[in-house]
């Protein structure tokens, strides 16, 4: 209605011909446009579509071709499952296809590689799960792309508490509060989609299974294992945030996940980067704590009902305006020293991915994956 009355208007003083003409073109160019983004989001969606289930759940992958890329087990079905409250989860929900687009080839970056096993390594008795969103490939040993040529993927898999699953989101919400809002689509009009995906999932994985989940572009500097659940980090003096949390699996745990579930979707924003995801934690810890006063929360530790919320120092040390300290040599020392009580550095990858650093170099972030993540380093190449 409200796009109708200046269309009428604009028309009644068209009366010149070619202004008609051009008028017409512009209509057709926005409805266009609509389309473009229409099948633009259903192209984004299939990318976590089981659109070859029917056919592949009836053939194993032995009796598949052998050179064919051989798909990740799914988290629901396969062995070892993930155990309630003593597993480290870690999202992958980037969308990468062959150039056939036929699959969906698994894929890490180094600096992926090296959160998935520093996890692993300060962690041996917790399983660590990398779940991909979607159905996930990766190249048959038997193919020209052999399993040689992901060296950091064979990094990873060298910790034998490692291990990289498939999920479909439809099955993985399927009996939990969030399974109708999900096939009600509003999630896939997301304009930030990939990252509100990884919002969603991790707030399902935790009421799923409780146990820690963590961001892919963290560094994990110590080990986690004894610390107790029930907690999540301040960015800043007026917002937790959702890179670091853990859950219990059942009792206040679950409650306190649950109830993030019923958060994201009742206050989803598509058009809101942040909302969805620290917004949601924030939110439900203040309900908690009866306080949107940050500081109180770490201060009082009854007032949160155990929830414990961590200072910045815990794993948000280095805020993302200076993200660059990470990387810059003059700061190696600063940068080390405030975060030398830190179980987890956070390297803000929506700021930093664009900047490479050469292997060997002196800066704060090759040190940490130098002493944590030495396996994934090595296999990075050149650069990191």
């Amino acid at each position: 209605m409200l796009l109708r009355l200046p269309l009428l208007l604009v028309a009644r003083y068209l009366h010149n011909g070619r202004l008609r003409l051009l008028f017409v073109a512009l209509i057709v160019m926005l409805i266009g446009g609509i389309a473009l983004t229409y099948n633009w989001q259903n192209d984004l969606q299939q990318c976590f579509m089981d659109i070859e289930e029917a056919i592949q759940s009836t053939v194993s992958n032995a009796d598949a071709d052998p050179l064919a890329p051989i798909r990740l087990e799914d988290v629901l079905q396969a062995e070892p499952r993930p155990t309630p409250g003593r597993s480290i989860f870690f999202h992958e929900t980037s969308c990468h296809q062959a150039e056939n687009k036929k699959y969906k080839l698994l894929e890490l970056t180094a600096r992926q590689a090296c959160a998935i096993e520093s996890a692993a390594l300060h962690n041996p008795n917790f399983q660590v799960f990398v779940l991909f969103a979607g159905p996930t490939y990766r190249p048959s040993p038997k193919g020209r792309n052999n399993s040689n040529q992901q060296p950091l993927v064979d990094a990873i898999l060298s910790y034998s508490n490692v291990h990289l699953r498939n999920l479909n989101l439809w099955r993985y919400a399927a009996g939990t509060p969030i399974e109708e809002w999900l096939k009600d689509g509003s999630l896939f009009r997301s304009r930030y989609l990939f990252s509100h995906i990884s919002d969603f999932l991790r707030y399902l994985t935790l009421y799923r299974y409780g146990g820690l989940y963590l961001d892919m572009d963290v560094v994990v500097l110590q080990k986690m294992e004894d610390v107790p659940p029930n907690y999540t980090g301040a960015e800043s003096n007026t917002h937790l945030a959702a890179g670091v949390m853990s859950l219990a699996a059942t009792g206040f745990g679950h409650e306190i996940a649950e109830s993030c579930l019923r958060d994201f979707q009742h206050n989803f924003a598509g058009k809101d980067w942040g909302n969805n995801g620290p917004g949601v934690i924030t939110r439900v810890a203040q309900q908690i704590c009866g306080t949107k006063d940050i500081t109180l929360m770490q201060e009082d530790s009854k007032r949160c009902l155990g929830f414990k919320v961590y200072g910045r120092g815990a794993f948000y040390a280095v805020p993302w305006k200076q993200w660059r300290d990470f990387f810059e040599p003059e700061k190696l020392e600063e940068t080390m020293g405030r975060t030398k009580d830190s179980y987890v550095v956070h390297v803000w990858n929506k700021h930093s991915n664009q900047l490479p650093i050469k292997v060997g170099s002196n800066n704060a972030y090759a040190k940490y994956a130098e002493q944590n993540c030495p396996r994934a380093y090595r296999a990075a190449g050149e650069y990191f």
